[in-house]
């Protein structure tokens, strides 16, 4: 098309993911406008003449997606860059948390994006606008829970910290901000009690107990298990390589397949590269397994307990039993070795008990 010569407006249509014909309007200078209805039904032909006019489609403001230098909807941007040349360290994060972290910002972003970050004077020294005061006083008056506090502040953390190493800010505002303590002893603990009464509602030969299987013998997340398939059985060893470790890398184990565990594989069938597909016969998203395991727990009447719980209930198991943190940790695979502490304290502190009593009645013997 030669220059100056107007392009033309037009509609476009497709089928979308669903089976369903989209039909969309363009005009010149408007945002584009979906047409309902198929071609020259009443309603599609009405849309289409009030897209004609105008009436429907916003002008399109020039510039409106561009970003000012130094605002919060910069330094967001920058961050959540996920392009090959990107320094952001948020594309090395596991996808579900960066899922949860992009909310965050994106929210922030939503309410501050204009405001600016930072003020260069003439000699070039960025002086800090957005301050540590200024963070304190998000958190208190707009973020609710200790749980989203938490959030907020990992998530922006991170985000200052890059920047600050990239020299794109002279300080990190969240330095020092507090938040309100979370008093929580997380994911409760699946007992004895609550796994014999899922076992008994869901015999062995069931997807749901196949599943449950999955989570108690194996002390893996949710989003790892929905990947693990018979290929990833070798010898008698399950290879896990989990998604959701410090620092977004991938931690390999190698869990030897626990007896019961081989036995319900072996009973359940399935033509399926993973153990747990959806009644479409498609592998389940994290998401969407938590969902299905929400249903399954409480139709066997453990709703105080969910997925996360049985992982748990592994790592009480094996600390019952002796098993060292290491060895805890072999099987569950945290980075961090408090975290396996702190799942299996009340275990430790059972079998400590069970000894201490025991030397003392020997002793008084």
């Amino acid at each position: 098309m030669g220059r100056g010569v107007r392009k033309p407006d037009y509609t476009r249509g497709f089928i979308d993911r669903h089976g369903k014909p989209r039909f969309y309007f363009r005009r010149v200078g408007f945002k584009q406008v979906p047409l309902p209805g198929l071609p020259w039904s009443p309603e599609f032909m009405a849309a289409y003449e009030a897209a004609m006019r105008g009436s429907t489609a916003p002008p399109v403001e020039i510039g409106a997606n561009r970003t000012v230098a130094g605002t919060v909807n910069a330094i967001v941007a920058e961050y959540l860059d996920c392009s090959p040349k990107a320094t952001s360290p948020f594309k090395t994060l596991a996808a579900e948390t960066q899922r949860t972290r992009r909310n965050i910002l994106e929210n922030f972003r939503e309410r501050h994006g204009s405001k600016r970050i930072f003020y260069t004077d003439a000699r070039g020294k960025r002086d800090m606008l957005l301050t540590r005061e200024h963070m304190q006083k998000i958190v208190n008056e707009k973020i609710a829970t200790p749980f989203a506090q938490r959030n907020f502040l990992n998530t922006l953390r991170a985000m200052f910290t890059w920047a600050l190493s990239e020299g794109r800010v002279s300080d990190d505002p969240t330095l020092g901000v507090k938040r309100r303590k979370v008093k929580t002893t997380g994911y409760r603990t699946w007992s004895e009690a609550e796994i014999e009464r899922f076992e008994t509602r869901y015999p062995i030969g069931t997807k749901e107990r196949l599943a449950f299987a999955l989570l108690l013998y194996t002390g893996q997340r949710r989003s790892d298990v929905v990947k693990m398939g018979r290929q990833r059985i070798h010898k008698g060893v399950l290879t896990v390589d989990q998604r959701k470790t410090a620092g977004g890398e991938q931690a390999h184990l190698e869990i030897p397949v626990h007896p019961k565990l081989r036995e319900i594989i072996d009973s359940t069938p399935s033509d399926h590269l993973t153990f747990l597909v959806t009644s479409f016969g498609k592998p389940y998203s994290g998401n969407g397994f938590g969902n299905s395991m929400r249903e399954w727990c409480d139709a066997a009447g453990c709703s105080d307990v969910s997925s996360h719980g049985l992982r748990k209930a592994c790592a009480r198991r094996l600390a019952e039993i002796g098993c060292t943190t290491h060895e805890i940790a072999s099987i569950t695979g945290q980075a961090s070795l408090s975290e396996v502490e702190r799942y299996t304290r009340a275990a430790n502190r059972k079998r400590l008990a069970q000894s201490a009593m025991t030397k003392l009645v020997e002793g008084e013997s």
